[in-house]
């Protein structure tokens, strides 16, 4: 990072103290943010930083969206579904889409005007994308879209949605293409906000299509190769949810290292008991590898040198540690960490899907191992 990206990282900062911190808790309740939280994201620069100039966005480098990842995952705020707005929905229809769909949405998704989700996950198809279900039949001039999605994150709110279908059943992988369906579309209908154990103010939810008629305009690139743009930009999901680890852990670190100083018991600070400076030593360690090893994919993915199975390694390796390092933080904060209240009970709950989306580790071990063998 330059001076350039800590200015940012400073101004992102104390938006994210002023506008989302003080919040957080009442989105948890209602199971969102707020939507004036987004249009203001994007009045201060914060949605989409890559997105380039003729589609209204700032044409910066992807360390700026570091930068935004970082910052909201070391306060806690999961809630914020900026990473998968910017760093998922929009590089789909920038890389992928037609000119007209790209001037058409893109601006509004700088803007905050439009939020964004993509649509891959069924009620029996997660990991394994080949298995979905949901059709896309050609028409003519149109696409009739039937099937269901759930675990969409920005579900709720979302006003574009990238659909994952099988436009054609019978040639599996080959048959998958992505389409843009959008708020209004009759047979377009959204089904239970999800109530998680973690990540509460984020919007997780059911959707439905029934008898969608998407316009062919709204396919996003050629049809039949879904499977291959969604392999292609899973890589800088899977880094994403790498860095969101790192910074969540040392976030919470940093909150266990301000209680331990403070909290007392048998008349002394819990940081002065041997056992808690070994396991606090340890934490630093393996969060500082952590942060190396993420550090030197961001730098090969800056490169376009990231590929699919560094990728898959640094999330499963970052997710796992991250729900350990969680874990240790809850236990050094005794009984409080296990009440909401407290943010690193909140971060332990919220972090345990990452072992889970952005395909499951197991899945991520199997990638690895196939270069392996």
């Amino acid at each position: 990072f330059n001076s350039d990206h800590e200015a940012f990282r400073d101004s992102l900062r104390k938006f994210l103290e002023k506008e989302a911190a003080p919040h957080h808790a009442r989105w948890e309740e209602e199971g969102q943010v707020s939507r004036e939280l987004w249009l203001k994201a994007g009045e201060n620069g914060f949605l989409c930083p890559t997105v380039a100039e003729q589609y209204g966005g700032p044409a910066a480098d992807y360390l700026y969206s570091i930068v935004v990842m970082e910052e909201i995952s070391r306060q806690g705020l999961t809630g914020i579904g900026w990473g998968l707005h910017t760093d998922i929905v929009a590089p789909y229809i920038e890389h992928h889409a037609s000119e007209e769909m790209k001037l058409r949405i893109l601006p509004k998704m700088v803007s905050g005007e439009l939020i964004g989700a993509i649509a891959m996950t069924e009620p029996g198809a997660g990991s394994d994308l080949q298995g979905v279900k949901t059709t896309a039949i050609d028409k003519g001039d149109h696409y009739l879209l039937n099937g269901s999605k759930t675990f969409i994150t920005n579900g709720q709110m979302a006003d574009v949605v990238i659909v994952v279908a099988k436009t054609d059943p019978a040639q599996g992988a080959k048959g998958i293409s992505l389409l843009l369906v959008e708020r209004g579309m009759p047979g377009f209908e959204r089904g239970r906000n999800l109530h998680k154990v973690g990540m509460k103010a984020q919007d997780t939810s059911e959707l439905f299509f029934n008898d969608v008629k998407v316009p062919k305009a709204n396919l996003i690139g050629a049809e039949g190769m879904g499977f291959i743009y969604l392999m292609q930009e899973l890589p800088q999901e899977r880094l994403g949810i790498a860095v969101n680890g790192v910074a969540m852990m040392e976030g919470a670190l940093a909150l266990t290292l301000d209680y331990v100083r403070e909290r007392k018991a048998f008349g002394k600070r819990i940081a002065d008991f041997q056992n808690t400076q070994y396991k606090l030593a340890e934490l630093h360690t393996k969060i500082e590898v952590a942060r190396t090893y993420v550090d030197r994919c961001i730098d090969l993915h800056v490169q376009k040198k990231l590929d699919v199975p560094t990728a898959a390694a640094a999330k499963y390796w970052v997710s796992d540690l991250q729900f350990e390092v969680l874990d240790a933080c809850v236990q050094l904060f005794g009984g409080y960490g296990y009440m909401w209240e407290y943010p690193v009970a909140r971060m332990w709950a919220d972090c345990r899907v990452q072992r889970i989306y952005g395909g499951t580790n197991e899945i991520m071990k199997g990638i690895v191992a196939r270069t392996l063998v």
